[in-house]
């Protein structure tokens, strides 16, 4: 038997590696039985023996563009009656503006307000779209399942809410890094993961 790692040559009752000491995968180490070899290893160096397609760069991107337009959307539409639930919209109408054309205090501070519930608002409901649908049965948000794409853990298996969770935060990083690095690197990574799947130890496929 040989570490799905690193190679190493093991014992046939290992339970971890003697080289690099990973657990040892039964599954993984099936070609050494002269059966076949898993077609994909995961994070971490576990295995799956499903067939398995990853969804490059353009097709994650057109998803993200088609789930922008849904947030958007439901965005404003709890935005706007929160404005006037609230009576923001109607204190900006009133707010009084000194004559020398500057903005008083009190719009500024309206302002922030409005600014910080709007981001609130956004953060909130994104996340609960992401993490929610693509722990879901469906594995994949709306614009993910328009185009016939899924997210799983290393294993191909189903993700958890808390994973979920981890990976939309995790976006938070990638966009830290300048030109877009952080989402473009699944066009070109060997399993087509971006930094925050990397991070949350996911991947993105195709049905």
């Amino acid at each position: 038997m040989y570490c799905s790692k690193c190679g190493a040559v093991l014992a046939a009752d290992a339970a971890f590696c003697v080289s690099c000491g990973i657990p040892v995968v039964r599954g993984a180490l099936a070609g050494a039985a002269g059966l076949p070899v898993p077609a994909n290893v995961g994070v971490a160096g576990f295995s799956t023996t499903r067939s398995v397609t990853y969804a490059g760069f353009w097709l994650r991107f057109v998803a993200y563009l088609i789930d922008g337009v849904i947030l958007g959307i439901a965005i404003f539409a709890l935005v706007i009656p929160l404005l006037f639930l609230t009576g923001l919209a109607a204190t900006l109408e009133r707010l009084p503006h000194h004559l020398d054309g500057q903005i008083s205090p009190a719009a500024i501070a309206a302002i922030v307000l409005l600014a910080l519930t709007f981001a609130a608002v956004a953060v909130v409901l994104k996340w609960l779209y992401f993490a929610y649908l693509e722990s879901g049965e469906k594995q994949a948000t709306w614009g993910k399942q328009a185009l016939g794409l899924y997210v799983t853990d290393g294993a191909a298996e189903h993700i958890s809410f808390g994973r979920a969770s981890g990976r939309f935060f995790a976006k938070m990083i990638s966009g830290l890094i300048p030109l877009g690095i952080g989402y473009i690197m699944a066009g070109f990574t060997e399993r087509k993961q971006a930094l925050h799947d990397m991070i949350a130890g996911c991947l993105v496929l195709r049905r």
